[in-house]
């Protein structure tokens, strides 16, 4: 059964905690807690825990905190937010779930990171694993999951983390965007969070670029599912209304799909393939909200590490070096590495590591 902070004396009575608590309210409150055995080399507990809508509504996300069984005595123990890459839209993607049931792909990132002594919080994002549909490439949404799951992994008693220690952000792909938008709103959404680094790469910048490079390509899919990720974060936007039936059997499978299948769900098709009406994403409404998710319009809250792969077949490198030069115009202290002949996977096997041991010197 989950232990529940929403009936303190209840709580006291499971895990001794303080008799007195207040009921989860505010962002990054804890809802639920209980501990689980992961597919990594730490303690592990499954976090349920409230946070914040693209549009401003509380909303609560699922994710799951790691913590490494060596002691760490060289003050507070760090904590890396690590923002998982696509996933897919069916909530047995979620990576609490894949984490354990021995699937989850990221997991030797993760354990860079706890084979440091550092713990790791990985969010599910909003709508993936819980009720709903995941607001999948929605940034907005993203970086507030992200920040909040550390605010979060601070309440959990057993975890002996500090509520002031040193937190870093981890980010591949999705998880680039997740990050970019965790230090982006990290000053006015949780200054609160002591944020030290954000290690981004792959990120999926701009997504009006990224949505007319692979419409009609390969990894279609994956534009599926943005639209998908966008219309449930915006339901005003018009995409479920305009729908052929062909469009409406892809997003039934969409909303299902795990990384593989998402992204091979309708190669080479075309956006235009499953809607009645052309060009939806043109709409003044989409092209709004898409403004929104731009990254790289407000200077983020800690130094960055951002990366690229230079032959990157689904995010093309001309959005990292326009991230990039948006970040210095704004004065951020930015690293930038390209990562040459090398495409998107490659990217984070490559750039991976590197990111691990840059946040290692802000720790």
């Amino acid at each position: 059964m989950l232990r529940t902070v929403l009936v303190a004396a209840l709580t006291a009575a499971l895990i001794g905690a303080p008799a007195a608590q207040a009921a989860p309210s505010a962002p990054g409150d804890l809802v639920e807690y209980k501990p689980v055995i992961a597919t990594a080399p730490a303690k592990a507990w499954k976090l349920l825990y409230r946070s914040t809508s693209a549009t401003g509504q509380p909303s609560t996300v699922s994710g799951i905190l790691l913590v490494p069984h060596t002691p760490w005595t060289n003050g507070p123990r760090p904590l890396v937010t690590y923002a998982v890459g696509t996933h897919g839209l069916g909530d047995r993607c979620a990576p609490s779930t894949r984490l354990t049931n021995g699937s989850e792909n990221e997991v030797l990132l993760m354990g860079q990171a706890l084979s440091r002594g550092w713990a790791v919080v990985v969010t599910d994002y909003e709508g993936l694993g819980t009720p709903g549909t995941h607001t999948y490439a929605v940034g907005q949404s993203e970086g507030r999951a992200v920040l909040d799951a550390a605010r979060a992994a601070a309440r959990v008693p057993e975890a002996g983390l500090s509520k002031t220690g040193p937190v870093g952000v981890f980010g591949y792909s999705q998880g680039g965007q997740a990050a970019a938008f965790a230090g982006e709103l990290q000053p006015s959404y949780a200054p609160d969070v002591n944020l030290v680094g954000v290690a981004e790469g792959g990120v999926p910048a701009d997504l009006n670029a990224v949505l007319k490079f692979n419409d009609g390509g390969p990894a279609f899919g994956l534009v599926l599912g943005a639209a998908v990720g966008y219309s449930t974060a915006y339901p005003e936007l018009p995409f479920n209304d305009v729908l052929n039936t062909k469009g409406e059997q892809a997003v039934a499978k969409v909303k299902e799909a795990c990384t593989v299948e998402l992204g091979a769900a309708a190669p080479f098709a075309r956006l235009n393939d499953f809607t009645t009406v052309p060009n939806v994403s043109s709409d003044p409404r989409w092209q709004a909200r898409l403004g929104e998710n731009l990254a790289g319009k407000t200077k983020p809250g800690a130094p960055v590490y951002l990366y690229h792969a230079s032959l990157d077949e689904l995010i093309p490198l001309s959005v990292g070096k326009g991230l990039r030069d948006r970040y210095r115009a704004l004065g951020a202290d930015v690293t930038w590495q390209e990562f040459p002949l090398l495409e998107h996977i490659g990217g984070v096997s490559a750039g991976g590591p590197v990111a691990m041991s840059w946040l290692g010197t802000k720790f």
